[in-house]
């Protein structure tokens, strides 16, 4: 049974803001997304930026609530149900770690306090003592030291910081953690030991993970399949260690030649997700293969058998 599983999750916003704007014009930010992370999986969301990837992670805590589709969590809880303690103890055992630490870590506070903040109000938290001790455990456990809890959060690298990140996430004991772009600011080297740690962590705890990312290469170093986004929907998904070697949609290996510098990545940008586009594929306007039927009708996400699925004429036939 998955850890967490999505089905056709959808999700759009006004296109213009304030409160007079007028209404009408949406973008859809997510397009009919499905899938599922089983127990200790690495599920990767992969995509340029404004794809639906974070949308769709901040669907998954309810940080925005979803217009059509649904959540399930464990042996299938409908989290758009949950609310009061059920909803509060389903955050506790899926927790979000943000991109840049920097921004969603408080600066007046202590490292210690960071930590046990928002601790205080779980729904198994010991007493200060002993949050205390369970704190400086965790502060060794992502690589740093007891006596750190006592600095702040200005007097450590960016390394660092997103060390400190992963400690408030690990303290609540999560099934689940969404990892929202965490190596991205960060130097190759320091990527490395960050994505090192979080493999750790899930060996040691048998954690399932969310994994977004823009680049592939990073992705198919930590997780067990991919799915590949573009405007708010899902083009392709298999496993990530062999996605680089056949990848079938075209967007897919446009990626991964964008990561190697080759020519074939030149091409136009995609546009926004406004909801204005008629029955064809999202990305006919930019595909070197596009025919005809691409720009007439949508395609569906075919399941290929084999853990792969894709949405494309010409790699389905």
């Amino acid at each position: 049974m998955p850890v967490i599983s999505i089905e056709n999750l959808e999700k759009r916003f006004n296109l213009e803001a304030g409160f007079f704007a007028p209404l009408g014009r949406f973008v859809r930010a997510v397009r009919g997304i499905s899938f599922a992370i089983g127990k200790n999986e690495a599920y990767g969301l992969v995509g340029e930026s404004g794809c639906g990837k974070t949308t769709t992670a901040r669907l998954m805590v309810r940080m925005y609530e979803w217009d059509k589709g649904s959540i399930r969590y464990g042996d299938g809880a409908d989290v758009a149900a949950l609310s009061g303690p059920a909803l509060k103890a389903y955050r506790e055992k899926v927790r979000y770690i943000f991109q840049d630490p920097a921004r969603s870590l408080n600066p007046r506070m202590t490292v210690g306090e960071v930590l046990i903040s928002g601790y205080r109000h779980a729904s198994r938290f010991p007493g200060e003592g002993e949050a205390r001790k369970e704190a400086e455990r965790i502060l060794t456990e992502v690589g740093l030291s007891p006596e750190d809890r006592e600095k702040r959060p200005s007097e450590f690298s960016g390394g660092q910081r997103q060390r400190i990140s992963i400690a408030r996430g690990l303290l609540m004991r999560p099934e689940l953690l969404i990892c929202d772009e965490v190596v991205s600011a960060l130097d190759v080297s320091i990527q490395g030991q960050i994505l090192n740690l979080l493999l750790d962590i899930r060996e040691k705890r048998g954690l399932s993970f969310l994994f977004i990312a823009h680049d592939l290469r990073v992705a198919c170093y930590f997780c067990d399949r991919i799915g590949v986004m573009y405007r708010g929907e899902l083009m392709e998904e298999g496993p990530a260690e062999n996605l680089y070697r056949d990848a079938l949609h075209p967007y897919t290996r446009l990626l991964f030649s964008s990561v190697s510098g080759s020519r074939d990545s030149v091409l136009p940008a995609g546009g926004g997700n406004v909801d204005t586009d008629g029955p064809r594929c999202p990305f006919a306007p930019r595909c070197v293969l596009a025919e005809e039927r691409c720009f007439a009708e949508h395609p569906e996400l075919r399941d290929l058998g084999q853990g792969r699925r894709v949405r494309c004429f010409r790699a389905a036939e």
